[in-house]
C-alpha cells in the first residue's frame, strides 16, 4: 500500500504544482499559496471524521507544524521559479533534492530497504536526475557558472528549484517523524505551520495581491490537491520506509512535466523520456522488494 499511496501523491502533488505555478505567473506567489492553504483547508475540514479515529499528541501537533513551515517556504519558491522558469526544467530539478535528502537521512537513521527495492531507490533517483536534464537546463547551469553569471541561477528559476527541492526534503523528513500511529493529525499541525509562516511573509513583505477571476479556479485546484498529496504521503510514510515513500512521492515532477507538455506545448527530450522509462523501472523494483 506505500507504493500505491506514494505514487498516488506524486500524481497529485505534480497536478498541484503545475495549476500552482500558472496561477503564480498572474498573481504575487504568496497571495497564491495563502488562497491555496485557505482551500486545502476545505479538504481537512471533511477529512474531520477520521481524525477522531485515533488520539491527537502533542508530537504529532509539533512535528507537523514544523513540516508546514518547511513545506510552505519550499511552495512559495517552488511556485515562484514556475513562474519565471520552464516548468519541464524547474520541476525536475526541485524533485531531485526532494529524493536525495530523505533517503539519505532514512539509511543514515537505520533504514534498510531490501536489495531489490533498495536498486529501486537508487534507479529512481537516476530516473529523477535524467528527467531533469534538458538542453536548456544544461545551457542555463553553464552560463550561471561563468563569472558575473551567477544571477542566471535566479532569473531562470534554477535557484528557486534547488533551495524548495530542499524544503520539500526536510518537509517529507519532518512529517513522518510525527510517528505511525498518529492517524491525521500532523496533517492539522501542517495546515498551522504553513498558514502562520505565509501570513507572517505577507505582513513582512507586504506581498498581497488581488488575483484575478481566471486564476481562481487553479489556485483552488492547487490548495485542495495539495492537502490530498498531503495525505496520500502521510498513509504512504506511516505504511513503509521514509527511503520508499519519499523517493516514490518525489517523482512528481514527472507529472508536471506531463502537464506542460499537454498544456503548454514544452516539449520532452530523449534523455528526459528516458527517464520516464527508468522511474518505471524503479517503481516495479520497489513494488517487488
Amino acid at each position: 500500500m506505500a507504493v500505491i499511496f506514494g505514487l498516488a501523491a506524486a500524481l497529485t502533488y505534480g497536478a498541484a504544482d503545475f495549476l500552482g505555478g500558472l496561477a503564480t505567473r498572474r498573481t504575487k506567489v504568496l497571495s497564491v499559496v495563502l488562497l491555496s492553504q485557505v482551500a486545502g483547508s476545505l479538504v481537512l475540514a471533511g477529512l474531520i471524521p477520521f481524525f477522531i479515529e485515533v488520539d491527537p499528541t502533542g508530537r504529532a501537533l509539533v512535528w507537523g507544524a514544523l513540516a508546514g513551515v518547511a513545506g510552505a517556504g519550499g511552495v512559495a519558491i517552488f511556485y515562484q521559479g514556475l513562474a519565471i522558469g520552464r516548468m519541464g526544467v524547474v520541476a525536475p530539478i526541485t524533485g531531485v533534492g526532494a529524493a536525495t535528502i530523505p533517503i539519505v537521512f532514512g539509511l543514515a537513521t537505520g533504514e534498510r530497504p531490501s536489495a531489490i527495492a533498495l536498486t529501486g531507490v537508487i534507479l529512481a533517483l537516476v530516473a529523477v536526475g535524467l528527467i531533469s536534464k534538458s538542453s536548456e537546463a544544461t545551457e542555463l547551469e553553464l552560463d550561471a557558472a561563468r563569472p558575473g553569471r551567477l544571477a542566471g541561477w535566479m532569473e531562470s528559476g534554477i535557484a528557486h528549484a534547488l533551495a524548495s527541492g530542499v524544503g520539500f526534503g526536510v518537509f517529507f523528513i519532518l512529517l513522518d517523524r510525527a510517528g505511525e500511529d498518529t492517524g491525521l493529525w500532523p496533517l492539522l499541525g501542517v495546515r498551522g505551520g504553513s498558514m502562520i509562516t505565509i501570513v507572517v511573509a505577507l505582513i513582512a513583505s507586504r506581498g498581497w495581491d488581488r488575483p484575478p477571476r481566471s486564476s481562481a479556479a487553479m489556485i483552488v485546484g492547487s490548495g485542495i490537491l495539495d492537502v490530498s498529496a498531503n495525505v496520500l504521503y502521510l498513509l504512504a510514510a506511516q505504511r513503509g520506509l521514509l527511503s520508499i515513500a519519499a523517493v516514490l512521492t518525489s517523482m512528481y515532477p514527472a507529472a508536471t512535466l506531463l502537464l506542460a507538455r499537454i498544456a503548454l506545448k514544452e516539449r520532452f527530450e530523449r534523455i528526459q523520456v528516458l527517464g520516464l522509462v527508468v522511474a518505471a523501472v524503479a517503481v516495479s523494483a520497489i513494488a517487488l522488494g
